[in-house]
């Protein structure tokens, strides 16, 4: 929030494989959807798969004029060298969203929300290990309120090639267990 108006920077990062621009590309797609204002930069080593891969995403209700992002005001972490990559960056009073399964330190930081959740073992539980992605992004929606995971579950579609739509069904439930888990 900036000024009582939505205005929201968002870092996520991972390995590549991990899904992270998908949840990025998923967040930016049901914003815009909602009618709100979207920036969406994805960056990955050329490794891609192994790889780093993050990426930033802004959320406004006004017209955003750069896409860049130096200090978010929340991160989804998921795995432990992102964490040390990113955590600096992120705003006193900013939500940190860590995957757990992969992360085993703590961060240092106590002006932050933490909310650990164990990504990876939501994922298993639904037989789908790369659905982990999704757990966190429905754990950072349940403490980010301008959009609801039903919102977001609406776009799934959207972002799934033909050839994976059979996968709709394991991301949704993912992310709502997500949300479950972090409403706990």
């Amino acid at each position: 929030m900036k000024n009582g108006k939505i205005y929201e920077e968002v870092t996520m990062a991972g390995f590549g494989g991990q899904g992270i621009l998908v949840i990025g590309k998923l967040l930016a797609q049901a914003a815009m959807k909602s009618g709100l204002e979207v920036t969406y930069m994805p960056s990955y080593g050329a490794e891609v798969r192994g790889g780093t891969a993050n990426c930033m995403i802004i959320v406004g209700e006004e017209p955003i004029a750069c896409p860049i992002i130096s200090r978010p005001d929340a991160l989804i972490a998921m795995n432990e060298a992102s964490l040390r990559r990113f955590l600096p960056r992120v705003k006193s009073g900013g939500l940190l969203v860590l995957n757990r399964s992969l992360i085993s330190s703590r961060p240092d930081r106590t002006d932050l929300m933490v909310v650990s959740i164990p990504a990876d073992e939501i994922a298993v539980g639904l037989k789908n290990v790369r659905s982990a992605n999704m757990a966190a992004l429905g754990a950072y929606l349940r403490y980010r309120t301008y959009l609801k995971p039903d919102e977001v579950i609406r776009c799934l579609p959207d972002i799934f090639s033909r050839r994976h739509q059979k996968l709709l069904p394991v991301n949704e439930e993912a992310i709502r267990r997500g949300f479950e888990f972090a409403r706990q």
